[in-house]
């Protein structure tokens, strides 16, 4: 039998926090501003919800919409407060104008974790060269997670880049766990699991009314249920 699969779960606020982890979350992301695909929240919101549950934060590392780092000091210096906070958990990704990974803002910012443990999110199904990013990236430090649809419209779509990619795994640049998340749905996890694929990152799937409700503690059941069941 294989291990539990991970089910990480996005979290606005401590009522998110607590519905997920009630619903079987291993660990939380922690955004605001979901219109602008998730921002790092204030430090009072993760301070709430570090008091609410007891499960693993990854706490967001982005200032603006897009895949820019933007004022890479400015990052720098939230990353300090978060850390100051209590935050141990990070999810940070950039690119450059010409669409390559931004090393010299990711390696910034890492700068500031201490060592942490960190996801590099979706800015990798927006790269001209997936294999290379992942590449530079290797030997990181903290760095353990990628999470990727596969494709930048989709699981649907990045299917096949995600089975290719979980095979390679243990090759330098692709020794991280792959999270996959992006338009992902119950119908995907058998396939995926059957590859290996062991973390499952969820958005509105925990939120039957939407954005605007909370996060459902009875659907984020629904995906654990699936996930425990579905064994590789």
């Amino acid at each position: 039998m294989s291990k539990r699969a991970v089910l990480e779960v996005i979290a606005l606020d401590a009522e998110d926090a607590v519905a997920a982890q009630a619903g079987g979350a291993d660990r939380l992301e922690l955004v605001t501003d979901m219109a602008a695909d998730g921002l790092t929240p204030q430090a009072a919101t993760f301070t709430a919800i570090r008091a609410a549950v007891d499960i693993s934060l990854r706490v967001m590392l982005r200032l603006a919409d897009g895949f820019a780092a933007g004022d890479v000091e400015r990052l720098a210096g939230v990353a300090r407060d978060m850390r100051a906070a209590g935050a141990d958990e990070f999810v940070l990704g950039f690119l450059d104008g010409e669409g390559c990974v931004d090393l010299a803002a990711v390696e910034r910012v890492v700068a500031e974790l201490d060592g942490c443990r960190w996801t590099f999110h979706r800015a990798i199904d927006h790269t001209v060269d997936r294999d290379g990013l992942r590449k530079r990236l290797d030997g990181l430090p903290g760095l353990d997670t990628i999470l990727t649809a596969g494709s930048a419209t989709g699981v649907d779509d990045g299917l096949p880049t995600l089975l290719a990619e979980a095979a390679r795994g243990g090759e330098p640049g692709y020794e991280q766990q792959l999270l996959v998340g992006g338009g992902l749905r119950l119908d995907h996890v058998p396939h995926l699991r059957t590859a290996g694929i062991d973390a499952f990152h969820i958005g509105g799937a925990a939120r039957p009314g939407g954005w605007d409700a909370p996060v459902s503690a009875e659907a984020v059941g629904r995906w654990r249920r699936v996930l425990d069941g579905s064994a590789a």
